[in-house]
């Protein structure tokens, strides 16, 4: 029987686990609840099981015969967001929703696993489930790399592969890939500029440094226009801007928070340069003094151009090239997978899950409160994970 049709044959066991990890959504590195989840799915099949240390991570390892070993991704975090969704299996913990579909990963990474391990004696190979926590902004992925994660086979995976649903712009069971850059780099501002308060009726007793922090924010997108080439974009979004207490007094400080976005390693070390000096400039020019921390975070997600053509190819061998869209431009959100790929040739993939009957160009995104996963798409994801490290250990 094929993978894809074995993979339709388990669907709702799956999609029973994706539900049962919805329901109980966790965030960051601590998610014993879903590690659980996972470790009973994955309980009674052929595999070299172990856990985090410092994190609530599962790795297993499933071991054919002598050949090279592949990895496979799925990671388990949720949001700090409360579920507006109304769904059956809607998130029972207040504040807390998997609005960026990490729990179809891990259903059908969990998935995947048990088509490989059935097909254990004829696999020519090892390959290693990467059941990963923090991927939401605290970087499990490099947290695991450091707890040995790359060598839990003996030797490093001659590839990786991670999935990543989306709940917009592709329709429900299309995969989208790409060579090169796949997902941008992702790294914070931190910026506080001090003043010296004074009564708001008399500024020129003061040192305000709120009209200084507010000419920042501009800078910094005339910064973008004028320092980077329009064909290696960087984008720098303040979210969170602070001063003051009411309207009749000058405060100490003001203070924002941004993420500055890149493609390239050219490009972010020059915004690692060159946001700092221009905000500190600009504090001199109003006689104040700022603090700008540039804190790197995630490094752009590379795809092998070898392994994207090879995901590519398989996609297209399983499902017909009409599912199968090479991305023109690479997203602008970003993924801790990219540690993984760093150090080991691989392939991000992204798999359309919008619900049927809704338009996907006006579905409510990953990360919002409405976002919601089609079941469908987890047969297809469960099957494409099996297919690319059947051929690619088929490959040597």
């Amino acid at each position: 029987m094929r993978v894809r049709d074995e993979a339709a044959g388990i669907s709702g066991e799956i999609a029973e686990l994706r539900h049962a990890i919805h329901r109980e959504p966790e965030i960051g590195l601590d998610l014993p609840k879903t590690q659980a989840k996972v470790l009973d799915a994955l309980d009674g099949l052929p595999l070299e099981i172990s856990t985090g240390q410092g994190l609530s991570s599962v790795t297993a390892v499933l071991r054919g015969r002598s050949g090279p070993a592949v990895l496979l991704r799925g990671d388990m975090d949720a949001l700090p967001i409360t579920e507006e969704t109304h769904l059956p299996y809607a998130s029972a913990t207040p504040g807390v929703m998997h609005a960026c579909g990490h729990d179809l990963h891990t259903a059908m990474l969990a998935g995947a696993a048990r088509l490989l391990s059935a097909r254990q004696a004829e696999l020519p190979g090892t390959v290693i489930f990467m059941f990963q926590p923090g991927e939401e902004g605290y970087a499990g992925a490099r947290r695991m790399i450091e707890e040995g994660v790359l060598e839990t086979a003996g030797e490093r995976p001659v590839a990786a592969y991670a999935l990543h649903v989306t709940s917009q712009r592709l329709p429900c069971g299309t995969f989208s890939t790409r060579p090169g850059a796949m997902l941008a780099a992702a790294d914070q501002i931190t910026v506080t500029v001090r003043g010296r308060g004074g009564h708001a009726s008399t500024p020129h007793r003061a040192a305000d440094p709120i009209p200084a922090a507010c000419g920042m924010v501009t800078a910094l997108q005339t910064l973008v226009t004028r320092k980077f080439d329009v064909f290696d974009p960087v984008v720098i979004t303040v979210g969170s801007f602070h001063a003051g207490t009411t309207d009749n007094v000058i405060p100490d400080e003001a203070s924002f928070l941004a993420t500055a976005r890149s493609f390239s390693r050219e490009s972010r070390d020059a915004l690692a340069e060159l946001v700092p000096r221009l905000i500190g400039d600009i504090a001199r020019g109003h006689g104040l003094t700022a603090e700008a921390v540039y804190s790197g975070e995630y490094p752009v997600t590379v795809n092998d151009a070898a392994e994207a053509a090879f995901a590519a190819e398989t996609i297209t061998a399983m499902f017909g090239a009409e599912r199968a869209e090479r991305a023109q431009f690479p997203i602008t959100g970003a993924e801790d997978f990219s540690f993984v790929l760093e150090q080991v040739p691989g392939a991000f993939v992204v798999l359309g899950a919008v619900p049927a009957g809704t338009d996907p160009l006006t579905a409510p995104t990953n990360h919002s409160a409405l976002a919601t996963f089609d079941d469908a798409a987890l047969a297809d994801g469960t099957a494409l994970y099996a297919e690319l490290a059947l051929r690619r250990l088929a490959l040597g």
